[in-house]
């Protein structure tokens, strides 16, 4: 197969995998935005916070859901067109190792895994930045932690106004109805570290 109908054939394909793609990733964005909220709340908002600290546990934390995230997505997915394949064999009477279906399945999975590897990480980048500000003394700890919430809520409304548009819903709605479920997490957080 020529490098030209290697490519015609993968961005064909790429449809395959949008769905799955686009899903994954919803999935790690909520978990590692919400996560992310309750260290801020956690840390950040504490009498003599160490914003030092506060940052080196959203950036530990955040690899460790990458990592976490990036296996489970990459083993299951695997798991999945390993399965695929099978069935394929099956039907064409033959085995399909070292072909352009079994390469196109590995490299899904990969895709699949690297995507949702990064996906906390970006935001957590986005989260700490008003962090690191602080931390170089250029605004006060508490504007900088509160502009740190405000960032991950505005995470949130972005991805709800795309599954919006997506869903065919109105985006407004279901971006103001995520950044809902985030003020509540950070009601509850607030709550938590008033009790202890």
């Amino acid at each position: 197969m020529t490098n030209s109908l290697k490519l015609g054939f993968l961005l064909e394909k790429s449809r395959d995998i949008s769905p799955i793609l686009r899903r994954f990733l919803i999935n790690t964005l909520f978990d590692s935005t919400f996560m992310q909220l309750g260290i801020i709340m956690g840390s950040a908002f504490a009498a003599g916070a160490d914003l030092r600290l506060t940052i080196g546990t959203l950036v530990a934390s955040s690899v460790a859901l990458g990592i976490s995230t990036g296996v489970s997505v990459y083993e299951s997915e695997t798991l999945e067109r390993e399965k695929k394949m099978i069935e394929l064999e099956k039907a064409l009477f033959r085995k399909l190792d070292n072909t352009m279906i079994a390469e196109n399945f590995k490299s899904y999975a990969r895709i699949l895994a690297v995507v949702n590897f990064f996906t906390p990480l970006l935001c957590c980048a986005i989260v700490s930045i008003p962090l690191l500000f602080a931390t170089l003394k250029l605004v006060d700890g508490t504007t900088a932690s509160w502009v740190s919430v405000i960032s991950a809520l505005s995470i949130l409304f972005i991805t709800g106004t795309y599954l919006g548009r997506l869903g065919k819903q109105n985006p407004l709605v279901k971006g103001l109805r995520m950044v809902v479920f985030g003020v509540i997490a950070f009601i509850i957080g607030f709550l938590i570290q008033t009790w202890i």
